[in-house]
């Protein structure tokens, strides 16, 4: 009789949960000890925290694992001892979005530290976090690998006194070598002179303390490319979204710090099978590139005349209402628990 009852399941390899028509939930959960691993912030409630890549919502994650796995609980690391009694427990999984801490004034990354005890974690190891967090390194990965990347220099305040001793044409691109979030990104961000030039790239110094990265201004639309590996055969599925700005005061749609944080842009999926397919191509290879595992996010522009180049990576992108949840959404009509469950699915299986 209960087996009548039964309806398909998820397509997410979510046979350990039975649902039935009238609702109810019978879970055979499976044995697992999985930790939920946090840092305290010791600022306002989601703060910018550099050692932080992902900021999670730790009681609802709890939550949603609890009703899959066996053992799921939330850690906070505190210190050194912390760290070193988490190893001792040897969970199953590490769901953290924590990149490194600090201990006696050394960073200790804790992807790299959980490699040490073959600990699995969810995103990427720290080879690939290196190479994504700075966009010089990540760009000159992508030449190398013979992925289309807009042309570029790094430079600071005072290293081009003349026109003539920048190497690219204007107008051009101007962002930080390193941070998230488009942190430094703004209505000044493109150039066309080299008065705008220099202030730019002085305004990035004075107020990020980083280089520029001076890139040819790339005017097509601009899309975000959700990565997931099959927890099963490692293959990537990739999940292209476009993302819309709206004219900024001087005539330019930039996704400019402001726009992020104010939610002011608007995101659709990509129905065009020719740019869907060139947009999943390249994502691809850019996160295999980089070294990605698990998941992460690749943003991609068209340049003039329509063809896809590399921008930069997100390997450790955010899970609450961002661009990784929404190309989930768009893309696969996965909902937040779904997405939850597969990322930790990936995790146990991937490192």
């Amino acid at each position: 009789m209960i087996v009548k009852n039964i309806v398909r399941e998820k397509a997410l390899k979510t046979n350990s949960v039975i649902t039935f028509k009238n609702n109810s939930t019978f879970s055979i959960k499976i044995n697992k000890n999985i930790e939920i691993v946090v840092v305290p912030n010791l600022g306002k409630i989601n703060d910018h925290q550099d050692n932080v890549g992902i900021i999670l919502e730790r009681e609802k994650i709890l939550k949603i694992l609890t009703k899959r796995y066996k053992n799921v609980s939330i850690s906070e690391i505190t210190c050194e001892e912390d760290l070193n009694k988490l190893v001792k427990r040897k969970p199953d999984l590490v769901f953290s979005g924590v990149k490194y801490f600090y201990f006696n004034n050394k960073k200790v990354w804790l992807n790299e530290h959980l490699d040490k005890y073959n600990i699995s974690y969810i995103a990427s190891p720290k080879s690939a976090l290196d190479n994504e967090s700075d966009k010089n390194k990540a760009k000159k990965i992508m030449l190398n690998a013979k992925i289309k990347t807009a042309d570029f220099f790094i430079t600071s305040p005072g290293e081009h006194k003349t026109e003539l001793s920048i190497p690219i044409a204007f107008p051009l691109f101007i962002k930080p070598v390193k941070g998230g979030d488009s942190r430094g990104i703004d209505e000044k961000s493109i150039v066309n002179n080299l008065l705008s030039f220099k202030a730019k790239v002085l305004d990035i110094k004075i107020n990020h303390n980083s280089l520029s990265l001076v890139e040819k201004y790339l005017p097509g639309k601009e899309y975000s490319v959700g990565i997931f590996e099959d927890s099963i055969d490692g293959s990537l599925k990739a999940m292209p979204i476009e993302i819309i700005v709206s004219k900024n005061i001087n005539g330019h749609c930039i996704l400019d710090y402001n726009t992020k944080k104010n939610d002011e842009e608007k995101v659709i999926a990509v129905k065009d099978v020719k740019i869907f397919n060139r947009l999943s191509k390249l994502a691809k290879n850019s996160f295999k590139a980089l070294g990605g595992k698990s998941f992460g996010r690749i943003d991609i522009k068209m340049d003039s005349l329509g063809a896809p180049h590399f921008i930069e990576a997100n390997l450790m992108p955010g899970l609450r209402k961002g661009y990784f949840y929404r190309s989930c959404v768009l893309n696969l009509d996965m909902n937040y628990e779904d997405m939850i469950f597969s990322i930790a699915d990936t995790g146990l299986t991937s490192h």
